[in-house]
């Protein structure tokens, strides 16, 4: 089997059942991308009351459109927030809360956080919690993101850095939801999925 042609094929399947349904929003069209969905700020909300997430102080989270509502949550709550930039080109972004009260929505986009934030060439913090963006996550867990890679190398620094069991969260639509992602070796699981209707967590082991 080829992995590689089978996931961009899962990709684009995904893609073309959001845009399908119309439940994509800005920027689009959403192909190439982590896709910006409706309900993206409910699925914030729902993510935004689990234990997991009220007890962190530090929150590392990717760049991507739909998960700006819980980038913003954490500034709005007082954690501390570390950003990757895109595509790492410039390592990561902290941006503390009590310089940004007032800016927390500004200041959770990747523009504002490169106005407002600190850049670092590596995590400086423990996060407490992950975020990622994903295209699609299977019925075992696995994610697919957008083919960079990215995704998985924030994940791998920060459990090389700081130990394997900081959780990892993603907010995604119902419809991002497939049958089975076939993984590589420096693939990621999520621990814990969060859509607009409800709430997903991986069984330890």
């Amino acid at each position: 089997m080829d992995i590689k042609r089978v996931k961009e094929g899962l990709r684009w399947r995904v893609w073309r059942r959001l845009e399908e349904a119309g439940v994509t929003l800005p920027p689009k069209p959403c192909y190439g991308r982590i896709p910006n969905f409706k309900g993206a700020y409910e699925a914030a909300l729902k993510a935004s009351s689990l234990p997991e997430w009220t007890s962190a102080r530090v929150v590392f989270a990717n760049p991507d459109s739909p998960q700006k509502p819980l980038r913003a949550m954490a500034l709005k709550q007082g954690k501390l927030l570390i950003m990757a930039t895109p595509r790492l080109r410039k390592g990561f972004l902290e941006v503390e809360p009590s310089r940004v009260r007032g800016r927390e929505s500004a200041a959770a986009t990747i523009r504002g956080a490169f106005k407002y934030g600190k850049l670092c060439e590596t995590v400086r913090y423990k996060p407490d919690l992950v975020v990622t963006g994903c295209v699609a996550v299977d019925r075992s867990f696995n994610r697919l993101g957008k083919g960079g890679g990215y995704g998985d190398r924030e994940i791998g620094l920060i459990k090389e850095l700081y130990g394997p069991d900081i959780p990892v969260l993603t907010t995604i639509h119902d419809l991002q939801l497939i049958e089975s992602i076939p993984t590589e070796p420096h693939d990621f699981k999520v621990d814990i999925v969060v859509t607009p209707s409800r709430i997903l967590r991986r069984r330890p082991g």
